[in-house]
């Protein structure tokens, strides 16, 4: 089927799309807490007929719909958790949850994927094979939620796997992805810097626990420009400075918050070993103590080239050459990635900025909002991939 027979098929569900979207828009849950928002998915799933599995690796809910013909299991994933951030819009659909707030898009990305649900329940007879939709919780924070769904079988007898990122840096009828590492490692570092603190007129009497962690702070950025191949993308960030109490004492302690940024083990590896060699060199320097927690994140979104081909053949025939792009490279992280460990697949970006809707706001940003039609497009695409690889898979 060609754009316009996906999109007009689909159309009838869009109001019933944005209708979702706004329910759970006004309705947000943050990481691990998604209890509401996943019986409310499954409800709506049942009512539509799906199969439905429930509290899968927590507050996961799974939609399977089997066709009448023979064919693979495609599996296509959305996210269903929202943010702790209070939603400064001005709408009727803002958030009613003082301090949570859908500011990513999850509660498009459900609403899209029910809508694929309602295309497929309507075409069981001629589908081949099995779609299993995946509502995912925990997206936001780590471990996230993807492993535990894995542990509990989501991709049991999967094939292939596709997800979309509805992104508003991108313009609504727009579409983007990249073969290989697509979006980084989201890596996070707490550090403890002792010294010994005192009178702001004694210096010489303490172990000025700021000058240290300054240092470090500059220190650390030589590690990008001076351990990493300039060829290898890396971040450090310190996100968090927090050192003494008032104007004449000097700090005892400091503290430090940051995140690393990276797209292969090797680099990530060479990160980590040169903060802990600075940090244990630069403290001995001023008599100070440091103590590193490094914390892991997702590992990188590592798209199938195979199926990254897929996707331009694909994206080209359902919004023409140029609503097509091949990304740079995300600093941003998703736990997309680990079902990109286990099975082929395909996470892409689907357009949803548009400054005449006021979709002009970064994710993450207190009034983030998107292009509601993305959600069709959004949809099209997960079927317009799922769709390819059967038709591929039969001629196999």
């Amino acid at each position: 089927m060609d754009k316009i027979g996906y999109s007009e098929a689909l159309q009838k569900h869009y109001a019933s799309m944005v209708a979702w979207r706004r329910h759970l828009h006004r309705n947000p849950e943050l990481s691990f807490r998604e209890e509401k928002t996943s019986s409310w998915i499954a409800e709506r799933l049942r009512e539509l007929g799906c199969e439905v599995r429930t509290n899968v690796g927590g507050h996961g809910v799974i939609a399977t719909i089997r066709g009448k013909l023979p064919g693979p299991v495609v599996a296509l994933r959305a996210d269903i958790d929202a943010l702790p951030i209070q939603d400064a819009k001005q709408c009727e659909y803002a958030s009613a949850i003082p301090g949570v707030m859908h500011a990513c898009g999850h509660d498009a990305h459900t609403a899209a994927l029910l809508g694929t649900a309602n295309y497929y329940m309507e075409r069981r007879s001629t589908l081949a094979g099995e779609r299993r939709l995946l509502f995912q919780p925990a997206e936001e924070v780590t471990p996230g939620g993807a492993v535990s769904m894995i542990k509990d079988g989501a991709l049991s007898g999967v094939d292939v796997i596709y997800g979309v990122h509805l992104w508003t840096p991108l313009p609504y009828g727009q579409v983007a992805t990249k073969p290989g590492p697509f979006m980084a490692s989201p890596d996070e570092f707490y550090i403890d810097i002792t010294g010994k603190g005192g009178h702001g007129a004694l210096p010489h009497e303490t172990v000025d626990a700021v000058i240290a962690g300054s240092a470090f702070v500059q220190a650390l950025q030589t590690i990008v420009s001076r351990s990493v191949n300039p060829l290898d993308p890396a971040v450090v960030t310190v996100g968090a400075f927090q050192a003494g109490t008032t104007a004449n004492v000097i700090a005892e302690q400091c503290h430090l918050k940051g995140t690393v940024r990276s797209f292969t083990e090797p680099v990530r590896e060479l990160v980590k070993r040169r903060m802990e060699e600075l940090l244990l060199h630069i403290c001995s320097q001023y008599g100070a103590s440091g103590i590193m927690d490094y914390r892991y994140g997702y590992p990188p979104v590592v798209n199938d080239v195979k199926e990254t081909e897929r996707f331009f053949q694909v994206a080209d025939s359902l919004f023409g050459p140029g609503g097509v792009r091949e990304s740079e490279p995300v600093m941003a992280g998703e736990d997309f990635a680990y079902y990109l460990q286990q099975v082929p697949g395909c996470f892409m970006f689907v357009g949803a900025g548009n400054e005449e809707c006021g979709a002009v706001y970064p994710h993450h940003h207190p009034r983030f909002d998107l292009d509601e039609r993305s959600m069709v497009n959004s949809a099209a695409l997960l079927i317009g991939m799922a769709e390819h690889y059967a038709a591929a898979a039969a001629k196999a």
